[in-house]
């Protein structure tokens, strides 16, 4: 009865027989239905299946259940009712989404949260299965990793998962879901087509999607069809990894967004260490085809002597040809291209395809793809820089590779450019014999950074100024785009820098005694934590502190073009509170370290407004 649409909303409902029942009979109370279950019900089993219904409708905040016209239920449900002892972090915000062909969620863990939506294909029915089982837990941990990346940005962590039946179209499904959840989002204003929602959770909601498995094409659509169903405010904020042309998007690949932070990590390497980078030998897994790998070329010119991707290997200890890698990085194609009249006696290239094939060392390679497989375990350089690859590449079972027979490791330093390319396990293990490693969470995280100021565009400029200044023109981007996307960068190398800054400052304070892995989880989870008491406190409300603060998050190149004024009457109060408590919280902790006191904070609070 809760969420059935009032009388006047429903007229052109024929009333269920239920619901004409529920009219002339009282309805049990939560006990009393509890109760009914427990005394009617012959077995146990129907009796979990009824307590599990129970349990659903109660913690039902909205639903599109009652709608006249949808493709697919979606429910906006309480996450109060998940087990802390499975769930230990609870989800701020929970949606349940079925169809006919499909399946799934969406989680996030604040108010205001980002995250990518991901398609969950199945090989067979066996596998289908597993996927249906552990859907829900892979999407909350995916959203609950997503929060660690997230530790610079407004945005928490979130996460969408969509499992499409076997033999279904995983773009249809993706389009329902989209639809779906949308139909919480906007008010209904359409009698007998979009009614209104009975809405217990009482507060408008704005959720970011950006692409993830399977996905990546999609965003456009998912933005336009929020248009067209009438979220004129947010839909250019609705999703990124949006077109750049047609829609204002910002490609993280294009501009190299995600290599730049993995770069400061090596060029603070250099500097804390006194080292050349002509001088540096460097490995590296991930291609010039890849987004990651070909800007790594690009941005670098140490001595690589070999790159692993998806074609096959490459390597040459006396260095690869750096113009024939810059060649191949600009058109996008992978190793397999490299001219090979441009390797030294020693180099050689293998590909997946090949077999039998003799090294110079005279070693034979009996088959290319299983050469390929393990060949970041046979390289020796300075520096390893995945930017490609499996997860869990490394790991406890092969990292004994990584060593040689004296115990040295093959590598004096390792940036994890690639996620999850080394297991924690592995990482602790590497550290502790000395390799002087940087994990993916902190390296990595420009990408987010990229997509979260593309986020803010959408949100703070009208759709007018959004067309004439994001959109491209006869295919060029305007002087604001091209400005905005600078101020973008210089964002990612900044908060890059000083992540690595507190990192190698905390490490030697306590001379070695924790390693970098362990020091970067604590900086995500410090933050985090901060973040979260600044946005329940009242700091927000000091206005001069407020509009210190947001001139200096907002990028200058939106501030100068919309005012900053203009800006806070548009941006909606919650982003606002997310902006500046995420501001504040990762400039403290990176002045301050993770040990910073109540007294540190004081004097760095006292001085936000000087910021103005």
């Amino acid at each position: 009865m809760t969420h059935y649409p009032p009388s006047d909303a429903a007229s052109n409902l024929m009333p269920t027989l239920s619901y004409q029942r529920l009219q002339t009979a009282q309805p049990l109370t939560d006990a009393e239905l509890y109760d009914k279950i427990r005394r009617t019900v012959p077995n146990k089993h129907e009796l979990q299946v009824l307590e599990s219904f129970l349990v659903f409708n109660k913690h039902i905040l909205k639903t599109n259940f009652y709608q006249p016209t949808k493709v697919a239920l979606s429910f906006r449900l309480a996450p109060d009712f998940l087990p802390e002892i499975e769930y230990p972090k609870k989800p701020y915000g929970m949606f349940f989404i079925i169809g006919n062909e499909f399946r799934g969620f969406h989680i996030r863990f604040r108010d205001v949260a980002r995250g990518g939506i991901r398609i969950v294909m199945s090989r067979n029915k066996e596998n289908y299965s597993i996927n249906q089982r552990m859907l829900f837990d892979e999407n909350y941990n995916l959203a609950s990793t997503q929060s660690l990346k997230n530790k610079d940005i407004p945005e928490g962590g979130a996460k969408g998962t969509i499992l499409p039946s076997l033999g279904a179209t995983p773009r249809r499904c993706f389009e329902k879901y989209v639809d779906a959840v949308v139909d919480l989002l906007i008010p209904g204003q359409t009698p007998g087509i979009k009614d209104s929602l009975v809405d217990l959770y009482g507060k408008p909601e704005l959720l970011f999607f950006g692409p993830d498995e399977g996905t990546a094409d999609m965003m456009d659509w998912a933005a336009l069809h929020a248009r067209s169903r009438g979220a004129e405010t947010w839909w250019k904020s609705f999703t990124t990894g949006k077109s750049a042309e047609q829609l204002g998007g910002v490609p993280h690949d294009t501009y190299g967004m995600t290599s730049l932070s993995i770069r400061q990590y090596v060029v603070g390497l250099y500097k804390q260490l006194g080292l050349r980078e002509k001088d540096i030998t460097k490995v590296q897994t991930g291609g010039p085809d890849g987004d990651l790998g070909s800007n790594e070329i690009l941005l670098s010119s140490d001595k690589t002597v070999a790159v692993i991707d998806g074609s096959g290997v490459l390597a040459d200890p006396a260095g690869l040809d750096r113009a024939e890698l810059i060649r191949l990085a600009k058109l996008r194609i992978p190793v397999g291209h490299f001219n090979t009249a441009k390797l030294s006696k020693d180099g050689y290239l293998v590909k997946v395809e090949d077999q039998d094939v003799k090294l110079p060392s005279g070693e034979i390679v009996l088959d290319g793809t299983d050469f390929r497989n393990s060949a970041h375990l046979r390289f020796k350089a300075d520096l390893f820089v995945p930017c490609g690859g499996r997860p869990e590449a490394v790991n406890i079972s092969n990292m004994g590779a990584l060593f040689d027979a004296d115990g040295k490791p093959h590598f004096k330093y390792i940036v994890e450019g690639a996620n999850l390319f080394l297991t924690q396990q592995a990482r602790l293990h590497l550290e502790k014999r000395k390799v002087i490693l940087f994990k993916d969470s902190s390296t990595n995280k420009g990408g987010v950074t990229s997509s979260s100021l593309e986020v803010l565009a959408g949100l703070a400029l009208s759709t007018e100024e959004y067309t004439n200044l994001m959109i491209f023109k006869d295919g060029r981007p305007s002087t604001f785009y091209q400005s905005y996307v600078k101020d973008i960068q210089a964002k990612i190398a900044e908060n890059a820098a000083a992540e690595f800054n507190c990192i190698w400052k905390e490490h030697s304070r306590l001379q070695g005694t924790k390693t970098r892995t362990a020091i970067s989880d604590e900086l995500s989870q410090t933050l985090n934590n901060l973040q979260a008491e600044l946005e329940s406190s009242d700091l927000f409300d000091d206005v001069p502190s407020r509009h210190g603060v947001m001139r200096r998050a907002i990028p200058k190149t939106l501030v100068d073009t919309v005012g900053l004024n203009t800006l806070l009457k548009r941006l909606p109060v919650p982003y606002q509170k997310a902006l500046f408590s995420s501001w504040v919280s990762s400039r403290f902790i990176y002045k301050y370290g993770v040990n910073g006191s109540s007294v540190d904070f004081f004097h760095f609070a006292r001085d936000l407004a000087g910021t103005a």
